[in-house]
């Protein structure tokens, strides 16, 4: 392959390393070299190499008769826009229990998960994930309600969703599941 992979150019590195100033592990200045297929920091003092981890987030499609529940933003990014209910996943959380756990912040909602429908790549530069994992699941208790950073939550059928959306990755989801083209992540 010539060239480094993934749109890396050589000597430039992606925008969230440059805000890697020192190494965490010894404290010393880093420097910026071409490894592992990009440029990373790289402390010249314990030869440390620092690589960012992807910013994973989840979505939830949760549907009752043929409707599917959005939630509208409270807050920025997005403010007063719709999106399904979805978040970041926390380091070490398991993706589904963090899927149910937006669900349940967002909608008051106790929820199952009960399908992987979608693994998206960031859609859009100025997303914050670079992954987002969606999931079907169905209600299992609880009571509709906004909450924590949604100040509405309805059901909408296919043929009413609202057109002021948050996120690529929201327009995406939205345009497979009306045309319930979601395609399987892994293998059949």
């Amino acid at each position: 392959m010539a060239g480094p992979p993934l749109g890396y150019p050589p000597g430039e590195p992606d925008a969230r390393t440059v805000q890697i100033k020192f190494c965490a592990h010894c404290g010393q200045a880093v420097v910026y070299r071409f490894t592992h297929g990009a440029v990373r920091p790289v402390c010249p003092a314990c030869q440390r190499i620092h690589f960012l981890d992807p910013k994973v987030a989840v979505a939830i499609i949760i549907e009752r008769d043929d409707a599917l529940l959005m939630i509208r933003r409270r807050g920025e990014p997005e403010r007063g826009k719709w999106s399904m209910p979805a978040g970041f996943v926390d380091a070490g959380e398991d993706v589904q229990r963090a899927a149910e756990r937006e669900a349940f912040e967002e909608t008051g909602l106790r929820v199952r998960v009960t399908e992987l429908l979608d693994v998206i790549p960031k859609s859009a530069p100025n997303e914050g994930a670079d992954i987002l994992i969606v999931y079907r699941a169905e209600v299992v208790g609880g009571e509709l309600r906004a909450g924590d950073d949604a100040d509405r939550a309805e059901f909408f059928r296919r043929e009413a969703l609202p057109g002021d959306l948050a996120f690529a990755a929201t327009r995406i989801v939205l345009q497979r599941w009306r045309a319930n083209a979601f395609r399987s992540p892994r293998p059949e």
